[in-house]
């Protein structure tokens, strides 16, 4: 099988023990089941030694049956070789369907991840949106703000106009007042 070796042990472990309970022995890999029936394979009790082994293109599940008066071969035992080949057939397509159904699960997580995901982009887009709103409001105050600063320039240059006349009508009287003095003193000096 094209699938995980430590997937494939503990899945074959655990249909050997769901199935035959405290009769697999388990010594280093090797899996030994004496005086077990597998309907499937013969009627009475026989001998099971298995093993599940890495190889390079994925993972083998072998196993040596005893059937007390035989061993089972393909040639010598033709019709529970056939059993047994079907046995193994049906957990490797049972493990097949476990991993497929496993990347069913990845992919529908995947597949929520992707569209809380989406939800989260649109919220930020609604985010940016309204950080755009404030913008534009910030920029009409700032505006406002701006035309009503300049409207004051413009009053206050008015003031400085008007205190420049003013500046020059003190000035004015100034010096009408330094003519009146000088009048006066000249007055004064007539007195004498």
């Amino acid at each position: 099988m094209q699938l995980d070796n430590r997937r494939v042990e503990a899945a074959w472990l655990k249909q050997l023990s769901d199935k035959f309970g405290s009769k697999v022995k388990n010594n280093k890999g090797v899996l030994t089941l004496d005086g077990v029936v597998i309907e499937e394979i013969a009627p009475n009790p026989i001998r099971v030694i298995s093993k599940v082994d890495a190889s390079p293109t994925g993972t083998t599940v072998w196993w040596s049956i005893d059937l007390g008066n035989a061993y089972l071969g393909k040639e010598a035992t033709p019709v529970q070789w056939k059993s047994a080949e079907k046995y193994l057939k049906d957990f490797a397509r049972m493990m097949y369907r476990d991993d497929l159904a496993s990347q069913i699960t990845d992919a529908e997580k995947a597949l929520v991840n992707s569209q809380n995901n989406h939800s989260a982009v649109i919220a930020k887009q609604e985010t940016i949106k309204k950080d755009i709103d404030k913008n534009k409001a910030r920029k009409l105050e700032i505006q406002q703000m701006l035309a009503s600063n300049a409207a004051e320039l413009q009053q206050l240059n008015n003031l400085i106009d008007s205190n420049l006349k003013e500046q020059e009508a003190a000035r004015a009287d100034i010096v009408n007042m330094r003519i009146a003095l000088e009048s006066v003193k000249e007055r004064i000096n007539k007195i004498e």
